[in-house]
């Protein structure tokens, strides 16, 4: 089924390709400049840190729902073996396999095309099942540091955690914002705050799922005018779930990954910041978010911290 018109409209008034060459790779993430970064340097007061990833183990997020991204299978390849000999020095190693976006994750601007296309106009067949993402793979992302802002939309909104149906809306970003007390700004990477992930940490992890709250086909635009670098929440589907229309499946992944070449993440646990933040009186931050240099990977796990 094509995409509507609607998608198509949206698309045409975010489309940032060409905007930084024919040849750029990495999109919004060209708006962390390093005035950007000392400014965000400057929003640390405290120095506390908090942690905003999920623990990566068996009986993680993924349920099966997405074929083939299973959470880490964790395996001991030596266990105090003593390499050089009798008596030396021993070492206990480990390996693992699991799916990139398994848990907290950011989403590779080649996570998901449309059309034929992918990031900046190129072929979606650049995405090949041996070489992986020949363009626009999450090793082009280098490094993620700039201002966070937790735009905490359930607390704006009065409650702990938003409903399964809620589509998060322009109007819940705006009065997300004016709670946070700072305009969101070029460059800054956006944390959206809906609580679902209090559902997984509960341990009902297909409830975590489906239904869930998330971002509207709304709010594209949004973050469009604000020249946001990046955006994450605390959901695993990022988007709505199940969608506002009818059959139109992964349309917010859609115009920020494919036509504005902004990073997505989710799965990030954002209950100990909204609580910092919310007795701090303060929601921006310096944030550290760096990708693993998986090369042509189409996604990365991601431990970031927010230093407050």
């Amino acid at each position: 089924m094509a995409l509507p018109k609607e998608f198509h409209e949206i698309a045409r008034r975010v489309n940032n390709w060409g905007r930084w060459g024919a040849d750029d790779e990495i999109g919004t993430l060209n708006l962390i400049t390093d005035e950007v970064v000392r400014a965000a340097v400057a929003e640390v007061r405290t120095g506390r840190r908090i942690p905003l990833a999920l623990p990566l183990r068996q009986g993680g997020v993924q349920t099966g729902l997405i074929p083939g991204r299973v959470d880490p299978l964790h395996a001991m390849v030596q266990i105090n073996q003593e390499l050089f000999g009798p008596g030396t020095v021993a070492c206990s190693d480990d390996m693992v396999t699991m799916g990139l976006q398994a848990g907290t994750h950011w989403d590779a601007l080649t996570h998901v095309s449309h059309s034929g296309k992918v990031y900046n106009g190129r072929p979606a067949h650049t995405v090949t099942a041996h070489g992986g993402a020949e363009f626009a793979g999450i090793d082009k992302a280098r490094h993620i540091v700039s201002r966070g802002v937790l735009l905490d939309v359930a607390r704006a909104r009065g409650v702990d955690r938003l409903d399964g149906g809620h589509a998060v809306t322009p109007e819940d970003l705006d009065a997300a914002e004016e709670l946070a007390g700072t305009a969101v700004r070029s460059g800054d990477v956006v944390l959206v705050r809906t609580g679902q992930v209090q559902v997984c940490l509960a341990g009902d992890r297909h409830g975590y799922g489906y239904p869930s709250p998330g971002l509207s086909i709304r709010t594209p635009e949004w973050f469009h005018a604000r020249d946001v670098a990046a955006v994450a929440n605390d959901t695993l589907t990022f988007e709505i779930f199940p969608p506002e229309s009818e059959n139109l499946w992964l349309p917010v992944h859609a115009l920020h990954l494919v036509e504005m070449g902004m990073l997505q993440g989710q799965n990030w646990n954002l209950e100990e910041l909204s609580t910092a933040c919310g007795e701090a009186g303060r929601y921006a931050f310096l944030l550290s978010a760096m990708p693993e240099p998986f090369v042509g990977a189409t996604g990365t796990p991601v431990a970031p911290v927010a230093v407050l």
